[in-house]
């Protein structure tokens, strides 16, 4: 189900400033076609200190954690799929790694890094995080429903709460980058412009938890480990 939204809140994504390279596809202005490339970006570049070890090379069943994320990218339907990492130099299989040398700025310049990285004719991104295992190929697909339905600001929510993956029309990406600062990612630009956000409810079919602390860790890998665990 997708809704106009007045409040979009939690993480969103976000970066850095106007760059080169981020005018709409096929000229300045206007709608994207719904029909362009939606890439995927996947953000993985920071060190996990809260953790003890850089996230993106977690393990939960027997799969890194940005291994999960990257697959829910390509599953759910992105191409190209973007890895951005930092902390860590990471491989992974059918995608394409940017690495970040600002990555201890925060999530912003990962952002920033990843869509200056995609090819001119994305005409939107979906924007995932590596530490949310929780959350499927299923979920991506709706963003991407939503979008070729009209929306250009889409949202992942859960029970009415915006959340992640978020998905971006090329339109909105140098104001995005723009508003977001360190850690803020796209939630700023969000807030700003709460009649272009779309909600996408996903609660049915993923959940946001974060893996941030070794209780977060053991607590979602139970979660996976269970009879609903197939994220």
């Amino acid at each position: 189900m997708t809704t106009r939204t007045g409040r979009p809140d939690r993480r969103g994504q976000g970066p850095v400033t106007e760059e080169r390279g981020l005018e709409p596809a096929g000229g300045s202005g206007g709608s994207p076609p719904r029909a362009s490339t939606v890439a995927g970006v996947l953000l993985a570049a920071g060190e996990g200190k809260r953790l003890g070890t850089p996230k993106a090379l977690v393990e939960l069943g027997g799969r890194r954690l940005v291994d999960r994320g990257a697959g829910l990218l390509r599953e759910g339907g992105t191409a190209p799929v973007l890895v951005v990492t930092g902390a860590v130099p990471v491989t992974v299989p059918g995608v394409t790694v940017v690495p970040n040398p600002d990555w201890r700025t925060g999530m912003g310049s990962s952002l920033a890094a990843g869509l200056r990285a995609l090819p001119g004719d994305c005409a939107a991104a979906v924007i995932a995080l590596v530490d949310q295992p929780l959350v499927g190929p299923e979920v991506v697909r709706r963003l991407l429903a939503a979008y070729r339905a009209g929306a250009e600001l889409a949202v992942a929510a859960y029970a009415g709460q915006a959340r992640n993956p978020v998905l971006l029309a090329r339109g909105h990406w140098a104001g995005v980058l723009a508003a977001a600062e360190g850690d803020a990612g796209a939630r700023p630009y969000l807030r700003a412009h709460p009649g272009l956000v779309t909600l996408v409810e996903c609660a049915d079919i993923g959940s946001p938890d974060d893996v941030d602390t070794p209780e977060d860790l053991a607590r979602v890998g139970a979660l996976l480990a269970g009879p609903a665990g197939a994220c």
